[in-house]
């Protein structure tokens, strides 16, 4: 696929929440979550050259941006040996945001091919989407969904 920076542009456009979601959910904090976003545009501008349309554009960008943050996720672990993180996304003092906090904390804590799993299912994603995004059938979507939540309802907020 040959694409304009305009097309790009418009690409981006359309898909920026997308991409941005997938950020958020991998990120420890604002900064993180902009590197990962201007990475992950990176590798999608990168990649159009190589789009097929086998999937949808929505599919393939989800694909290219949980692999950047997949990516990104195990360099930084094996920087960090597994240094807990500094979670400053949710700096409101602010009751409303205390359940969101424990989910967020909660979720990433998950192994990232889970981690992907849940924010897919989280953007209102079909079993079906989500197979084609991770590359696993639909039933083993569903499989792993109810052994995530699991996994989170037993997770202590520590």
């Amino acid at each position: 696929m040959n694409v304009s920076e305009k097309e790009f542009e418009q690409i981006v456009r359309e898909h920026k929440s997308t991409i941005y979601t997938v950020c958020y959910m991998f990120a420890d904090n604002a900064d993180e979550v902009a590197d990962l976003f201007q990475e992950a545009l990176v590798n999608i501008w990168n990649g159009l050259r190589k789009f097929d349309g086998r999937s949808g554009m929505r599919t393939w960008i989800y694909r290219v941006t949980l692999n950047t943050c997949i990516s990104a996720d195990r360099k930084r672990k094996a920087v960090r040996n597994k240094q807990t993180p500094d979670n400053d996304l949710f700096n409101d003092s602010g009751g409303d945001n205390s359940q969101i906090e424990m989910l967020h904390k909660r979720i990433t804590r998950l192994q990232p091919f889970d981690r992907a799993i849940v924010l897919l299912w989280l953007e209102d994603m079909s079993y079906e989407e989500i197979g084609n995004v991770v590359g696993i059938s639909a039933k083993n979507v569903s499989v792993r969904l109810v052994r995530i939540r699991e996994k989170l309802k037993g997770m202590s907020d520590n």
